[in-house]
């Protein structure tokens, strides 16, 4: 065969589901006692080993999948992307009888340490990998764990685990090259955090379309609070070429810049256009309503869990791009001023 067997290759060779093989495996109800020897028998035959103690032949499968935050926790109840997402993988998990063990950590080492304890004491069937770094130790760690994992971010180059990741480059250009058309030659960024690899991602597609349509682009780093949004935008506002438009990275992080256009009297979008990366309620109902880049995070979250199940199942780690955000635009974007 070339490479280990997998669920798949047990399913073919006994003519039943790979549903059907993980209930048989794992001692589950759903098929009958000749089908489970006989899937089982098929299983030692070509020699299946699971890659953890959750899926050991004869072992329950726990009902549960992992995942853990780096960031406060005050800032799930927020942010609009960990909100839709988990809700969205949530309720995959729940029609398929699984749980959610979300659990914050203060550090990268202490995100390793839970790692290691949940495969330890078979806490959880897989987990899913938030805030990928452009150099990340997570996949090849959870690799050498033997715990399924699918990471949110990529493409990896290392191919450790499965990846799930959105268009950032394409969604980035569409929103440059849309302000550009609106005549605005001065565009600043304020990003996330650097070491991520999405934000290296939108960072150099960013620059690219700002350099390939002629305009001056700025980029400011700040960390998804509101706080270093408001920070960011009111040292933009305050220099002497100031921008006429500001791409921000979050939704937070755009609802507390135009606060402070507001509150400098920088009219939006007479004096400056504000676009966010990801929509939600809060971008709707401010007054200008905020153009946005807007994804089905919900959805995001469904097909992570999916992918997440497959790997689980045994099949090999893939890279898988799903969609790119659309531009949606509302009334915070309008035409550069005059001379600007």
């Amino acid at each position: 065969m070339g490479r280990p067997p997998t669920m798949a290759d047990i399913a073919r060779a006994a003519g039943v589901s790979r549903v059907a093989v993980s209930y048989a495996l794992n001692d589950r109800p759903g098929v009958s006692p000749e089908v489970r020897d006989r899937i089982r028998k098929i299983a030692e035959d070509l020699g299946f080993r699971a890659s953890g103690p959750a899926r050991s032949l004869h072992g329950a499968r726990p009902m549960a999948i992992g995942m853990t935050m780096l960031r406060p926790a005050k800032a799930f109840h927020v942010e609009v992307f960990r909100r839709e997402f988990i809700s969205g993988a949530q309720a995959e998990l729940s029609s398929r009888g699984y749980g959610l063990a979300l659990q914050f950590v203060a550090d990268p080492d202490a995100e390793l340490s839970v790692y290691s304890r949940w495969s330890a004491e078979q806490r959880v069937s897989g987990v899913i990998v938030s805030d990928v770094l452009v150099a990340d130790p997570r996949p090849a760690f959870l690799a050498g764990l033997g715990l399924p994992a699918v990471a949110i971010g990529g493409p990896l180059p290392s191919g450790d685990v499965t990846c799930l990741w959105s268009g950032d480059t394409e969604a980035a250009a569409v929103a440059v090259q849309y302000l550009a058309g609106l005549g605005h030659r001065r565009i600043a960024r304020v990003s996330g955090p650097e070491g991520l690899l999405h934000t290296a991602a939108r960072t150099n597609a960013f620059l690219q379309a700002c350099t390939h349509n002629g305009i001056e682009g700025t980029v400011l780093t700040a960390d998804y609070t509101g706080e270093d949004g408001a920070r960011a935008t009111r040292r933009l506002l305050s220099g002497g070429a100031r921008p006429t438009a500001i791409l921000y990275d979050n939704d937070v992080m755009a609802v507390a810049g135009l606060g402070v256009a507001t509150e400098m009297g920088v009219a939006v979008p007479a004096e400056l256009s504000l676009v966010a990366w990801e929509d939600s309620p809060v971008c709707q109902v401010v007054r200008p309503a905020l153009t946005v880049l807007k994804r089905d995070l919900q959805a995001y979250g469904a097909h992570a869990v999916r992918l997440l199940f497959q790997a689980i199942e045994g099949e090999p780690p893939v890279s898988v791009r799903d969609h790119t955000a659309q531009l949606v635009v509302r009334s915070s974007t309008g035409r550069a001023a005059a001379g600007s």
